[in-house]
């Protein structure tokens, strides 16, 4: 599907979201369900840097300044971070940081903040847009990584040949829309078939819960069986603290 076509489903009774120059996305939707959408994000697999993560940081701070109470779509077609000497030598790390931060402080004062992954994403760009939403979902097609194979070969200094077969093993960190769904990080993947308006007011009258179960998801789904065991731990030895 298009953003143009994702739109339309999504916001029947009509829309203002629109893309600039720069590839980042924002406006509002019309909710099938009553009230308004604000939406913000990265089309056209651009790569996301300081001027960019600034930018949509300062529309999620707008948005919780407004005290809006509808919820946040973020979309997601990106590249990863950008990679120029500009943005590295202007701190493209603590850019990302605050746009993730924004989405978080979003999320703690009561707006419901969902990614929709419907194309690319990768590394810095998508910890900070997608992976910094409460409920991650997808459309078929999305191809996320956190990591692609031959920057983690270059890293971890092993083949590609052999983190293909690890892959397949092992989904955390493996590239592709099925193995973060496995890993708890993807929620579901919608049908583009039928409404995306109403798989989208489904999801918000289902998900009310604030706490975060993509730990639990993962050791649900096999791919990733211990994160759940040690997050209890933690609970448990901090209330023991207090």
């Amino acid at each position: 599907m298009t953003l143009d076509d994702i739109l339309a489903s999504l916001f029947p009774g009509g829309h203002d979201v629109a893309v600039d120059n720069e590839g980042l996305v924002a406006g509002s939707g019309a909710l099938a369900s009553g009230g308004r959408a604000e939406i913000i994000g990265v089309a056209n697999r651009t790569a996301l840097g300081v001027d960019g993560a600034a930018k949509l940081a300062g529309k999620v701070m707008s948005i919780i300044e407004a005290k809006h109470r509808g919820p946040l779509l973020v979309l997601i077609d990106s590249d990863s971070q950008r990679m120029s000497k500009r943005d590295e030598m202007l701190g493209l790390s603590e850019y990302l940081a605050h746009l993730s931060k924004s989405l978080i402080l979003a999320q703690i004062l009561g707006i419901p903040t969902i990614g929709l992954l419907y194309g690319h994403t990768a590394a810095g760009a998508f910890i900070a847009t997608a992976l910094s939403t409460q409920i991650l979902v997808a459309l078929p097609g999305a191809d996320p990584e956190v990591m692609d194979l031959p920057s983690m070969s270059r890293v971890t200094k092993l083949s590609i040949d052999v983190l293909k077969e690890k892959a397949k093993s092992t989904p955390v960190f493996a590239p592709g829309l099925d193995n973060l769904a496995q890993t708890g990080a993807v929620l579901e993947t919608w049908d583009p078939q039928k409404s995306l308006a109403a798989q989208l007011s489904a999801l918000l009258e289902r998900e009310q819960e604030t706490e975060d179960r993509r730990d639990l998801l993962g050791k649900e789904r096999g791919g990733r069986p211990k994160a759940a065991d040690i997050a209890a731990r933690v609970k448990s030895l901090v209330a023991g603290d207090a």
